[in-house]
């Protein structure tokens, strides 16, 4: 069966209405988490665990940004690392880094991620999400406050939760000049954050996961220093996207600009370019020392495990040796050949000059030195089902995005680019899309016969005849 019935049929068996077949004998536990879900059954959108698609999908959705994970490369890098280790190891950690589970490889590990980083101290933790919610709730003081760009992600808001910090304000997206309104705020209400009695966490992304565009890291810092000339408020920057990808061999955006020394706090993944898994906080002796102290996230958990670290090692050692040259250019040029095409196919001018959609990241990329490699394509919100359909169907995997994971009255279609996809696959993505745009441009037109789509009408049909 092909790949989009497996997933159509998944989605379709959750989403059914659960609580009027729950029997009042059940207990109400149960009952109240069925009607809660129920909510989501309601509108479609109740979240599954998807099936895996194999190689034949046309990838545009996953985390594998440099194709290490496909092409075996990793594995077969982990595997020799796991290798040369003997068999002189143990698989578990067997405690929390407070207690037995602070084993010399892995601060070997963390030693060297933190030179390649350039970094004074590095600790490796069990995801990039765990590593930014034990940062918020470690550092940040009573009386603090943490301002966060306002599409910072899940982890970032998670954390806010935890934090004790008595100061929670978000900042207009990217923009250098709502930072400065915040902190102005801050220090006018309050004068201890004038004099340095007070601190501010400063919470932006390199690059950020749905709008794929980046931070302007070298204005926010000038903003800070400006505004705090004591050193009491410090950046902590999400470098998930940008690990891997862009910077002296994939070094990240901080390295790029050459801020080392001005950003206190910086979060790598290893989960998505270095096709590992884990997370890396990089910071001084004097955060570490907090995170130790103050973060139960981290120090409440068992440390990570060889395996686990051994995989992280592998992926940075390629990324150090330059052996994801070749992938990091690839991904590069996949990026600006779609921009490149798509601003050269009629059908896509004219869905950009309806309103039916649109690429910012496409304005002006040639004015780029580096491209991001998630693309989001905006649309109306409910066209981004529509389309995600259309695409699924076509063989295409890109996942449709709405609110709450991005601002309410808007949706897009999240396209990332990997170093496997091929030119023929981005033309044949674009090719797609067009076809799309011109049957829905025909349908809000009144030239058409039909009001629903010609994949959402093969979607009902399928459901229909119970996905056969």
């Amino acid at each position: 069966m092909a790949y989009y019935k497996d997933l159509f049929r998944e989605w379709a068996a959750h989403q059914a209405l659960r609580r009027p077949s729950t029997k009042q004998s059940e207990p109400a536990f149960y009952r109240r988490l069925e009607q809660a879900l129920d909510v989501h059954r309601e509108n479609g959108n109740l979240a599954i665990l998807k099936p895996r698609w194999d190689d034949s999908v046309i990838d545009f959705t996953s985390s594998d940004f440099l194709s290490l994970s496909r092409s075996g490369r990793i594995r077969n890098a982990f595997l020799q690392e796991l290798a040369s280790l003997g068999n002189d190891w143990r698989l578990s950690a067997s405690g929390s880094r407070t207690q037995y589970g602070n084993y010399d490889y892995l601060r070997q590990v963390e030693a060297e991620i933190a030179a390649f980083h350039g970094a004074e101290t590095a600790w490796v933790c069990h995801s990039g999400f765990f590593a930014n919610i034990s940062v918020l709730e470690a550092v940040a003081l009573p009386g603090d406050a943490i301002v966060w760009d306002e599409l910072s992600h899940a982890s970032t808001v998670v954390g806010l939760r935890v934090t004790v910090a008595a100061h929670k304000l978000p900042f207009q997206h990217n923009n250098p000049d709502a930072l400065r309104e915040v902190l102005t705020r801050l220090k006018t209400e309050d004068p201890a954050f004038a004099r340095g009695d007070r601190s501010v966490l400063i919470c932006v992304e390199s690059i950020y996961s749905m709008e794929g565009d980046m931070c302007p890291l070298r204005e926010m810092v000038a903003v800070a220093k400006d505004m705090f000339p004591t050193g009491n408020a410090q950046f902590v920057i999400d470098e998930a996207h940008s690990n891997g990808i862009i910077g002296p061999n994939g070094a990240g955006l901080v390295q790029v600009l050459g801020l080392e020394k001005d950003i206190a706090i910086r979060v790598h993944m290893c989960s998505k370019a270095l096709a590992s898994t884990g997370g890396v906080i990089l910071c001084n002796k004097t955060v570490r020392a907090a995170l130790t102290q103050f973060s139960r996230c981290l120090t409440y958990s068992g440390a990570p495990s060889v395996p686990m670290v051994a995989s992280i090692r592998a992926a940075y050692q390629m990324l150090g040796s330059g052996q994801a040259a070749n992938e990091q250019a690839q991904l590069q040029a996949n990026v600006k050949y779609f921009f490149q095409a798509l601003l050269e196919d009629p059908d896509w001018e004219e869905a950009l000059d309806e309103g039916l959609l649109s690429v910012p990241l496409a304005e002006e990329w040639e004015e780029r030195s580096v491209q991001s490699h998630v693309i989001p394509i905006k649309v109306r919100p409910g066209h981004e089902s529509s389309l995600f359909v259309h695409l699924l169907i076509a063989n295409i995997n890109a996942y449709p995005i709405s609110y709450p994971t991005v601002p309410r009255g808007t949706a897009l279609i999240r396209l990332v680019f990997h170093a496997h996809n091929t030119r023929a696959e981005i033309d044949y993505l674009l090719k797609t899309i067009g076809a799309w745009v011109v049957e829905m441009l025909s349908i809000e037109r009144g030239e058409s016969s039909n009001t629903v789509p010609a994949a959402q009408r093969q979607f009902l049909a399928l459901q229909a005849n119970g996905w056969k």
